[in-house]
């Protein structure tokens, strides 16, 4: 394993770091460090997607026929870690350029790469993915949407939540049974579905930070067309386990590097109050260092495992596992150096959005439940759970 950039690599660093530096706003908050809000204006988005694309930045490791530069997923690593450092907001379609894209050029069809593929890159078309349920929990395989064949269309019909950015998306990605007389994960299927569509209703879920980045979606006898399907009837699953490898991929890279950042930023607020020759707080401090490094070395095992089959390993779950602890000990830290017994109301706007959020962290993308379940069978090879 090798911690270095190649030369290519370190030349396409450098050009990059040069490109976001005048790409993203300069802006400050009141520790020094730029402030965070990266869907705070969609239309500024929406220009900067457009931005990225022309810069050759979108789909860096789609296949060069689909639009992409072909490029390994180091690239992609190096793309999330230094973007994330400048705190530049994303790619409008996050969720279509790196799992719906990937998920239709694996598995979709030449009509459906042709149509879907070119719309993602350019931020035309957004996705979201639709496969949580409200009675389904962490189980995917209880799917309980239905999607009835009806002549040469499906109706669809159920729910689905927790929906990242539906709000802002056009079309979803969606799991459904498609043969209710199989269960588990038999008789399921993958759809692209047009939010646009008669009998969808999107709510968004507004969370205890004010924002809104989730939705419930709602099917009610929404019509799809059979040729709306990724890969074959009934496959699904294996469709969906393309999207969630996908999902995990070098994801890691951003969640280290928002880390990083929110690290610097509690530096800057332990100087600022005073706090930074507390030899209690030093040690915390320490140990959340420590935290980030072992963050940053399981990243790089897990591009170096990557690089060598392919496909992302089960290692990624420890990796999110352990950055979601990571930031909610990090942010309470923070929330102790501004005093921990004042008003919400009063705290630093930074760290008052990042301790509300990251209460979410051991619940979103999997909760830490399964992702301990997840490591024990995988990784660790322990007997399975019941």
């Amino acid at each position: 394993m090798d911690l270095r950039d190649s030369a290519e690599e370190a030349e396409f660093r450098a050009g990059l770091r040069a490109w976001l530096a005048g790409a993203v706003p300069v802006t400050t908050g009141p520790d020094g460090a730029p402030p965070q809000g990266r869907w705070g204006d969609i239309e500024a988005v929406r220009s900067y997607t457009r931005a990225l694309h022309d810069a050759g930045y979108a789909g860096l490791t789609w296949p060069a026929e689909h639009g992409g530069r072909g490029l390994s997923p180091a690239y992609q690593a190096i793309y999330l870690e230094e973007t994330a450092r400048a705190e530049a907001t994303e790619h409008i379609g996050v969720i279509g350029l790196g799992m719906v894209g990937p998920t239709i050029i694996a598995c979709g069809s030449p009509e459906q790469r042709a149509w879907y593929l070119p719309r993602i890159l350019t931020g035309e078309i957004i996705f979201c993915q639709g496969f949580s349920e409200p009675e389904a929990g962490s189980d995917l395989s209880a799917v309980r949407t239905v999607a009835r064949r009806d002549g040469d269309e499906l109706v669809v019909t159920g729910r689905k939540v927790w929906s990242s950015y539906a709000h802002l998306a056009d079309h979803c990605l969606l799991l459904a049974r498609t043969d209710p007389g199989q269960r588990r994960h038999r008789g399921l299927s993958c759809l692209l579905v047009d939010l646009r569509s008669a009998g969808v209703t999107v709510r968004p879920i507004r969370q205890m930070t004010g924002e809104a980045e989730f939705a419930e979606i709602e099917f009610d006898e929404v019509r799809v067309p059979l040729d709306a399907v990724v890969g074959a009837v009934d496959d699904g699953w294996r469709v969906a386990m393309t999207t969630l490898a996908h999902e995990r991929g070098t994801f890691g890279f951003t969640l280290t590097a928002r880390l990083d950042v929110a690290f610097r930023r509690l530096v800057a607020t332990a100087k600022a109050r005073g706090r930074d020759t507390d030899p209690l707080v030093r040690d915390q401090i320490a140990a959340r260092y420590v935290e980030l490094e072992g963050l940053r070395w399981t990243n790089r095992r897990g591009l170096a495992a990557l690089a060598r089959t392919g496909v992302p390993g089960p290692e990624t779950s420890v990796i999110k596992l352990r950055w979601s602890q990571a930031h909610q000990r990090l942010t309470s830290l923070a929330v102790q150096l501004l005093g921990g017994d004042a008003e919400p109301d009063g705290w630093d706007p930074y760290w008052r959005h990042q301790m509300l959020r990251s209460r979410a962290n051991t619940i979103e993308g999997g909760t830490s439940e399964v992702l301990r379940n997840l490591v024990a069978e995988r990784v660790l090879g322990l007997p399975r759970s019941y």
